[in-house]
């Protein structure tokens, strides 16, 4: 029982009122359950006297009597009954407390909201929800995918609770901590030459026919600025606007992708390979949520879960 819980008597409107402290009521409460001191004394590992004084001196405090001694019994009084009936809401009370709290803590009456990137969304972020369920089986757990604008909208008028995100996040009521990395990868049909390779040189899938990436997406000015440095125009008659229908494309022969890893390894097919390009540059994958709200125990675990979901996804397949 916490301290707070306290049972206060007014003496009748008579003088300040009288507070039962936390090991007076245990101490009375275990007398009524008893029957006697003895019992009582036994049941709370202490002495018999020291139960006996306590007693006295709840009753002189109270100002009530609230025992009756009759040929070594211990008598509860109607004031005692009364009193007992209060002492054991209030015990009650602190049980459905502490059920509350162990149901909770194993997530049950617990919601996460998650939200993600695209290339999050194929395998990294069902592994962690995954993972998560396991660990909380009780818990409700809610999941979708979507641009990085939507998600911080979402975010913001808290109508998620953390989301995974492959870019940056700029807004002064969010936090983002990084939690992995993912670079480019290029992807083409099974059987194509790329891929007697374990890596590619930038110029080794530069010089294949591309599909491209519209020019207002962020993944299509991230791969057109490194296009840039590395002194390249592809050749590229189709484009697209998501990393998903890229490698659809390529699974069908269509040509060669330029993608995030997340989205190569997840779409991965028996249609469909991929590999890394050598010294591609690398950018976080942040973790955001709302500096105003506290996280929960599901998020905490959630965020926990998609590291170890990510490490586990690019050791498999590397």
């Amino acid at each position: 029982m916490s301290q707070a819980h306290n049972i206060a008597l007014s003496n009748n409107g008579i003088g300040p009122r009288q507070v039962m402290n936390l090991r007076q009521i245990e101490v009375f409460r275990a007398v009524m359950l008893a029957g006697s001191v003895t019992d009582a004394a036994r049941s709370l590992h202490v002495s018999q006297p020291g139960i006996s004084r306590m007693l006295s001196h709840i009753e002189l405090q109270l100002g009530l009597r609230l025992f009756e001694r009759r040929k070594g019994r211990l008598l509860a009084t109607p004031e005692a009954q009364a009193l007992f009936a209060e002492v054991e809401q209030v015990y009650r009370g602190v049980a459905r407390i502490d059920d509350c709290a162990q149901a909770l803590k194993g997530g049950r009456m617990l919601t996460l909201r998650v939200l993600c990137s695209p290339g999050t969304g194929l395998d990294m972020v069902p592994r962690a929800l995954t993972a998560l369920g396991e660990e909380f089986p009780d818990a409700r757990l809610y999941f979708e995918v979507l641009l990085a604008k939507e998600m911080v909208k979402r975010l913001v008028a808290h109508e998620a609770d953390v989301a995974i995100s492959t870019l940056a996040i700029d807004d002064p009521l969010l936090s983002a901590r990084p939690i992995g990395r993912w670079t480019l990868a290029g992807v083409f049909p099974r059987g194509h030459a790329l891929e007697s390779r374990r890596t590619l040189a930038p110029a080794d899938i530069l010089k294949e026919r591309m599909i491209s990436f519209s020019p207002d997406t962020p993944q299509g000015r991230i791969i057109a600025d490194w296009c840039v440095q590395q002194r390249c125009q592809p050749d590229s008659r189709i484009e697209v606007r998501a990393g998903q229908s890229a490698c659809a494309m390529a699974a069908a022969g269509a040509g060669v992708a330029i993608v995030d890893d997340l989205t190569a390894r997840g779409c991965m097919t028996d249609r469909l390979s991929f590999r890394p390009i050598r010294n591609a540059p690398s950018f976080d994958i942040f973790a955001v949520t709302n500096d105003n709200f506290a996280a929960s125990l599901l998020a905490g675990r959630f965020v926990a879960h998609a590291g170890a979901a990510l490490r586990q996804l690019k050791k498999e397949r590397a």
